[in-house]
């Protein structure tokens, strides 16, 4: 029972084809099978591979073994992913891409329709392989029509892995699908709008729905195409699964909990939870305890993380972050020290990060380590720490335990990340927040220092995240970027509306700026605005008057 699972080569076909309602895709509906985990699910045409498939190797046209082992990544036998799917499609729809002496694609519907089916049959029966059709019908497979979409893999945990390899490619002329009635019960040429739609009940696996969905994108079969084969990389895409609040769920990479369940649960039982739940106390390794406050909102996402950080076994733990002053949340955290909490630090002093931090000291004696902001707008007035941390000081918490002081300001004048370095685990407040970006308020807050702290941790040795908000991240470096990014297209958003309103009130820009952001959230928006057009007046770009209003420089 604990052997484990060895993974099944597969590939599967999406078909197109286009219609006036946009591009269709060939569905399969699936028998109901016992014991079978797909069972009943409408699904692309595709399959195991077979020992027989590069027997076809010699009639295959428009791409040789080494070149599809090179686009797939492989030493060799590459191209038995392309003669499977060709092959599984050809038994299970009854499309068959190939070519005949003068190389034109094969008119099916022209020939004899019961050697069509008797053909499908046998290869269902494993009594003919592929190169057999191919010779009886005086045809080559036409394996350059497929273009390589994309790599998936069956989570771990599940008791059949499959990894299977996906093509796309557009419907032969002159022929006609027909489902094999055998393995498929029903065949449908469907929109992925339509095949998406939860009126129509099909039973999909998490791997078509999100093709589907990105399908759903393409105005037609060659954009579609023109996109798969514009790839220069395809990653693999294993999904993970995880405890959601009805049962056990599956995460795609991109989930929130999806970086943290592999982390956690590496062999995949499905046991991480894909909710933050206030006061419960998650182990994220022998080292750090997060506790997460029962604070969330439109600002602060699920809530407010607490961390206990110190040696395995030890009785020394620092609490980093305490939270906002909430009754219940100071005696979770109180309830879940896994000893004497002797140290107490804070990231930054925004009220939803630090103001717990008197109540933890009132009843542990434990001293206070931090910063005091420049602004006092929206900062937790109370705190005073007992130590003024500064960037690049060390704290040895215990043995093979030590954080690093990273004075990152840009959300907060006084911000601080703690890197643990034994682990290279960031704790960034909220330097980096997981799902939105966070807002920069000045005059505490400022672009272009968020930027340079941001630029900051790209200097550093880091390979985990343990934000203030949301479940850890993983790939730290690919997330500063991407809000680097992020922050640089929203500037260039700001300059062109500069540009084109000018010279225009703040308020005036937010409509234009923010557009992509719900109405609701335009006051919060308005203060990033303020910011980023602070930071264009710094870099001599833009120029404020006396009444408020902005022009270009």
């Amino acid at each position: 029972m604990n052997a484990p699972v060895i993974p099944r080569a597969a590939a599967s076909l999406i078909v197109l084809r286009d219609s006036p309602r946009g591009p269709e895709v060939l569905m399969l509906r699936r028998a109901e099978k016992p014991g079978d985990q797909n069972s009943g699910a409408t699904v692309f045409p595709g399959g195991l591979l077979d020992a027989t498939d590069a027997d076809t190797y010699p009639l295959c046209d428009g791409l040789d073994d080494a070149a599809a082992s090179a686009r797939l990544g492989l030493p060799a036998n590459g191209l038995n992913y392309w003669v499977a799917a060709v092959r599984e499609c050809f038994e299970e729809a009854g499309l068959l891409f190939a070519t005949d002496a003068s190389g034109q694609t094969i008119d099916l519907d022209t020939l004899d329709g019961e050697r069509i089916v008797g053909m499908r049959h046998a290869l269902h029966a494993n009594q003919i392989g592929m190169h057999e059709v191919c010779e009886q019908l005086g045809v080559r497979l036409d394996v350059g029509a497929l273009a390589y979409h994309a790599h998936w893999m069956t989570p771990k945990g599940m008791p059949k892995v499959f990894d299977t390899r996906f093509f796309i490619t557009r419907a032969p002329a002159r022929q006609t699908a027909r489902h094999d009635a055998k393995e498929t019960v029903e065949l449908l040429w469907l929109t992925p709008a339509e095949a998406l739609d939860k009126a129509r009940a099909l039973k999909l696996m998490n791997v078509t729905e999100v093709t589907l969905k990105g399908l759903a994108g393409f105005a037609d079969v060659q954009a579609a195409l023109d996109a798969s084969r514009a790839q220069t990389e395809v990653p693999l895409n294993r999904p993970r699964l995880a405890q959601g609040p009805r049962g056990r769920v599956i995460l795609n990479r991109g989930d929130w909990a999806y970086a943290e369940a592999g982390r956690l649960d590496p062999e995949g039982q499905g046991q991480v939870s894909t909710e933050l739940a206030p006061g419960v106390p998650v182990w994220l390794s022998p080292r750090v305890l997060r506790v997460t406050a029962p604070n969330g909102s439109i600002m602060t996402g699920p809530g407010t993380n607490a961390y206990f950080i110190g040696t395995p076994g030890g009785d020394d733990w620092t609490l980093l972050d305490p939270g906002p002053d909430d009754t219940a949340h100071v005696q979770a955290l109180l309830a879940a020290a896994p000893g004497r909490i002797t140290r107490i630090l804070v990231t930054h002093t925004h009220k939803d990060h630090s103001p717990a931090a008197a109540a933890i000291k009132a009843a542990t004696g434990a001293p206070t380590y931090g910063r005091v902001a420049a602004h006092m707008e929206w900062q937790d007035k109370g705190f005073a720490p007992d130590h003024v941390l500064t960037h690049g000081e060390r704290l040895v918490l215990g043995e093979g335990v030590t954080l690093r002081v990273l004075h990152t300001p840009g959300h907060a004048s006084n911000h601080l990340c703690y890197l643990l370095e034994e682990e290279k685990l960031l704790f960034t407040g909220d330097h980096i927040m997981q799902g939105s970006t966070v807002v920069i308020n000045p005059p505490d807050g400022d672009m272009g220092t968020y930027l340079a702290s941001l630029r900051l941790l790209l200097e550093e040795d880091i390979e985990w995240l343990a934000p203030g908000h949301g479940f850890l991240i993983d790939a730290p470096h690919a997330a500063v970027h991407k809000l680097i990014a992020h922050r640089l297209g929203r500037e260039a958003k700001v300059l062109a509306a500069v540009r084109a309103q000018g010279p225009a009130a703040e308020e005036a820009l937010v409509p234009t700026v923010y557009a992509d952001t719900p109405r609701h959230l335009h006051a919060v928006a308005l203060r990033s605005l303020r910011a980023h057009l602070l930071k264009l007046r710094d870099d001599g770009v833009a120029v404020v008057d006396a009444a408020g209003r902005w022009s270009v420089a």
